[in-house]
This record gives structure tokens, C-alpha cells and sequence, in this order.
């Protein structure tokens, strides 16, 4: 098996040329589930194993960063790219300002502003996943570009004449929020034809044969492919990756409620190491094979291990490691796996970076403390246990430690020596906290 890649930065210098298992890239996103739903997927992968083609995704400025869903559409998109295609990168600028439909609720508007800085954000993000060099160098594109020119009456004529309305609500997105007590405003209703222009303009700019998006984008996908069918007479194509779900029936992508971002200050690398580390068995290969580039014979030895030995957790460290270099580069994730290691007594507190332990930490129970806290006192504010006489219990039976250090003082005080001002508080074998000391 090969070991853990040594580059970094980003996918495009991470990622191999392609699987020698598979003769069309068609045929690999067959194989790792990426297909839920396209146009004729016959002529589909002739057009992908033939000449290459320019393909799209877009990405709407609705948060300030991407997510993990979006990630499946980042690399969806890399995937094409190594097999020669070559990828335009959409931040709507426009659609963005107006949100696609909700299923139950109306989008809250966001400012000109906002959107505007969240455009710049997500593009930078967009563009650490594609390269920009070779033969089929990626562009990235904003649709407020051709959208802003365009004055009402010019898009109710040379757009909206070609669009009929019973056809539009029987979109998924629009029929639900139809048959909802919100109902659904004409700028949302409208959403679709916006996404729609969208790819007329980049079939007549660039010659853009192919949109992936969400399957719950299909209705808005298709949006596209019949505007052009109708406008220009050409048949054009779309995928639709499947929403990823658990094999136990949570959402996928969220970490105790909250989103696994892919801006590192929204969601530490640590969390989002932490995250895949805690994938369960029965999800880990199908992991591997939506979010890795770990060849075909790669992934059949994981899911041996998986079988064999789950004990291990070997898939699951290595899909943790892959991603979190993927999204953060080399160093920022061996710097997790070092504290990781060492929270869990593999590994020395002393020599970790400052910045990553206390991210980790953040991810714990913790206290904020001054100087001079007490070990009796930590134990109970951080909830390691439920009491002061619990408490000395603990350390009685010298199951307590600071930093690696057996305590056997329940009066001993915690001065936050490890890089960073912290320390690390530990119960038994695996019940920690972090204490930040105040400065």
C-alpha cells in the first residue's frame, strides 16, 4: 500500500494523472457513486473519453466559505480535469444575490457588500482546487459579469421568452415551496433562469459542454441544458453527483450541529481531522472513493483492512489525512496528526505547535483560567468530574495528569506550560480538557 503523499498546497499538486483501472474518467465516477442523475449518459461518456471538452460548476456566495458539500463538486471537478478536460470555475456574483429556493423557507437577502467580499473568499477557495497551468488550464468566471449589463427588459426578451411557467414549477425546489406555507417570491421563482443564463453564456463564450452540480440542483442543471437546446439548437449535457448521506440516516457534513467549513478559521484543520477520524466503518470506503484520489486498487485493500482488521482504523486515518491535506496542505495536517497523537500519550506535548494545540483544545471541555488554578478546582469547572470529593477520588487513585505528569496534589497548580500558555488535563486514559491561562 502506498504511504501518505508528501506534497503540498494544493489538489492540483496532490493528485496522480489517473487511475490506470479505468479507460474513461465516465467510468471511474460510475465507480466511485459520483453519478446519481445526467442527460444521456451514452452519449455522455463518449463526449468524456473523446476530445476535451470545457465543463462548469458553479458555486453561489451564501456563507463566507465552502463547505463539504461543495467539496464533492471541487473535486468532481479535478477529476475531469486530469482526464484532460478543461474546467471553468463559477462564483455567482448575481445568483448569489438572489439565493436558489429553499425547501421550506425565503433566503434573507444579503447586502451588495457582503456579497461581494464572500465572492472573493469563495474564489480563492475554488481556485486551490484546479490548476491553472497546461494544456487545460482552469478559468474562473463571475456571472454578475454578463448578468449586470442586463437591463429587465432585455432579459424578459432575449431570455424569458423561452422559459414556459408551467414547466418551472414543477421543479423540485419550486414545487415544494409551492405546496408550503411560505410559498415561494418571484426572485426565487426567477432563480432558475438566472443559472439557466448562466450556461447559455458559457456555451457561447467558452464552448461548455457539461454542468455537474448537486442532485438537488437538477431542476436548475436542466435549466440550463434546455435554454440552450432552445436558444442555439444544441444538445448540451449534465451531472448530478448524489447528496451523501450516512449508512445510519444522519446528515452528512456536520460535526455537532455545526458545518465542516473549509475555511480553516470557520472549522479548524484539527476538527476537520477529527471529523473523518470519526467516520464509522460501514461509510469510510465510500468516503475514500468520493473524497480521495487513492487509486481503485488502493481502496479495495482499505476495505480488506475494513473487514480484517477495523480495530486498526486504518481506512479512516488515512481518509482523515488525505482530506485535511487536500483542504490544508501537508503541513498544516501533519501538525494535527502530531497533536492528536500526543493528546492521546503517543506523542510529546512540548514539541507541538502552538497555534494547532490550541485549536485542538478548543475542540475539548476547556477552562479559561488565571494563574495559580488548582488541579481540584480544574477538574470540576471543566466537568471531568461531577464534584470535589470526586474529585480527590480521582487523584487519590492517581488517574489525574497535567501535561503528562501524574498529579498526585490535588492543591497543585496549573501554570499552562505547554506552547501557547495551556495545559492539557487529563482523567483516566481518554477524558481530557485544556486549561487556557490568562496572560
Amino acid at each position: 500500500m502506498s504511504a501518505a503523499p508528501n506534497e503540498s498546497a494544493t489538489v492540483s499538486a496532490l493528485t496522480p494523472a489517473n487511475d490506470p483501472a479505468f479507460e474513461n474518467v465516465w467510468d471511474e465516477l460510475v465507480w466511485r457513486g459520483l453519478i446519481h442523475v445526467s442527460t444521456d449518459e451514452h452519449a455522455l461518456r463518449e463526449m468524456l473519453g473523446g476530445e476535451p471538452i470545457t465543463y462548469y460548476c458553479g458555486f453561489d456566495p451564501t456563507a463566507p466559505s465552502l463547505h463539504l458539500g461543495n467539496l464533492v463538486q471541487l473535486l468532481t471537478m479535478r477529476r475531469l480535469q486530469l482526464a484532460g478536460h478543461r474546467p471553468l470555475g463559477l462564483v455567482g456574483g448575481s445568483t448569489g444575490l438572489v439565493g436558489d429556493p429553499r425547501p421550506t423557507a425565503e433566503r434573507t437577502l444579503n447586502t451588495r457588500e457582503t456579497v461581494g467580499e464572500w465572492v472573493g473568499s469563495l474564489r480563492a477557495q475554488v481556485e486551490r482546487f484546479l490548476s491553472f497551468d497546461g494544456a487545460n488550464p482552469a478559468r474562473i468566471v463571475n456571472n454578475l459579469d454578463w448578468t449586470a449589463p442586463l437591463s429587465a427588459i432585455d432579459f424578459l426578451r432575449e431570455v424569458g421568452k423561452y422559459y414556459r411557467v408551467g414547466t418551472m414549477i414543477k421543479k423540485d425546489a419550486v414545487s415544494a415551496r409551492l405546496n408550503s406555507d411560505a410559498g415561494i417570491s418571484y426572485t426565487e421563482f426567477s432563480y432558475q433562469v438566472l443559472q439557466g443564463l448562466d450556461y447559455l453564456e458559457l456555451y457561447r463564450q467558452y464552448d461548455c459542454r457539461l454542468q455537474t452540480g448537486g442532485s438537488d440542483q437538477w431542476g436548475n442543471l436542466t435549466s440550463g441544458t434546455d435554454l440552450i437546446h432552445r436558444a442555439e439548437g444544441v444538445s448540451v449535457h449534465a451531472l448530478g453527483t448524489p447528496l451523501i448521506t450516512n449508512s445510519d440516516g444522519t446528515k452528512f457534513g456536520k460535526s455537532e450541529g455545526n458545518a465542516i467549513w473549509l475555511d480553516p478559521e470557520m472549522c479548524s484543520p484539527y476538527r476537520m481531522y477529527q471529523f473523518w477520524l470519526n467516520t464509522l466503518d460501514a461509510d469510510v470506503c465510500s468516503r475514500l472513493k468520493v473524497f480521495t484520489f487513492l487509486s481503485k486498487a488502493e481502496i479495495e485493500e482499505y476495505e480488506h483492512l475494513v473487514e480484517t482488521e477495523p480495530y486498526r482504523r486504518a481506512a479512516q486515518k488515512r481518509l482523515a489525512y488525505e482530506v485535511c491535506v487536500t483542504v490544508h496542505g501537508k503541513a498544516a495536517t501533519d501538525a494535527v496528526v502530531a497533536a492528536s497523537d500526543a493528546l492521546f500519550g503517543k506523542g510529546d506535548l512540548t514539541t507541538l505547535d502552538a497555534a494547532t494545540l490550541r485549536s485542538a483544545l478548543d475542540e475539548l471541555p476547556n477552562l479559561v483560567a488565571a494563574p495559580g488554578v488548582t488541579v481540584l478546582q480544574a477538574l470540576v469547572e471543566t466537568g471531568l468530574v461531577s464534584s470535589l470529593s470526586e474529585a480527590r477520588r480521582a487523584i487519590a487513585q492517581g488517574g489525574v495528569s497535567v501535561d503528562g505528569v501524574r498529579v498526585d496534589d490535588e492543591n497543585a497548580a496549573i501554570d499552562g506550560a505547554l506552547p501557547g500558555g495551556v495545559s492539557v488535563l487529563r482523567r483516566g486514559k481518554k477524558t481530557l480538557a485544556g486549561i487556557f491561562i490568562e496572560s
